[in-house]
């Protein structure tokens, strides 16, 4: 019996990673992704990005998610937060303007799919990555000559 386990861990040792297929090529998958950043603020349709990578919805789909592990819908709204999330360190936007620059409907929704996302609302990111920012790196305010 010992001897069997022994096989069976050496076996399971040697074999050699199956290569993942189904995914899209490599021009494809670039297509896609670069089509999404390009109209991140806007509604992007899967169909739409099926048909620029001549392929249906539902083989699109299948092939997005072998290539990146998520579905289209996952990395659009992936994107979008990454995306608010430099706006958010980065400017001094509101949240309600960043959320529609990243092409969220409404204030609302961004704050449920960030804090889902994060672990932590936008506003609460921001003033705890303002906090964390060098002192420098922070604007300086206007000096006033009394």
């Amino acid at each position: 019996m010992a001897h069997s386990q022994q096989n069976t861990a050496c076996l399971a040792v040697t074999e050699t990673p199956k290569k993942t297929t189904g995914g899209l090529t490599p021009w494809r998958e670039s297509l896609a992704k670069q089509l999404i950043l390009e109209r991140l603020g806007e509604t992007i349709e899967v169909s739409d990005l099926a048909r620029a990578c001549a392929l249906s919805r539902s083989h699109f789909s299948r092939a997005f998610k072998s290539s990146t592990g998520l579905s289209p819908q996952e990395w659009i709204r992936q994107q979008r937060i990454d995306r608010a999330k430099q706006l958010i360190r980065n400017t001094d936007r509101s949240l309600t303007q960043i959320s529609l620059e990243c092409g969220f409907c409404d204030q609302a929704h961004f704050c449920h799919i960030f804090t889902r996302s994060e672990g932590i609302n936008p506003f609460a990111w921001r003033c705890r990555t303002v906090r964390a920012l060098p002192h420098h790196a922070l604007p300086n305010p206007p000096f006033h000559a009394q």
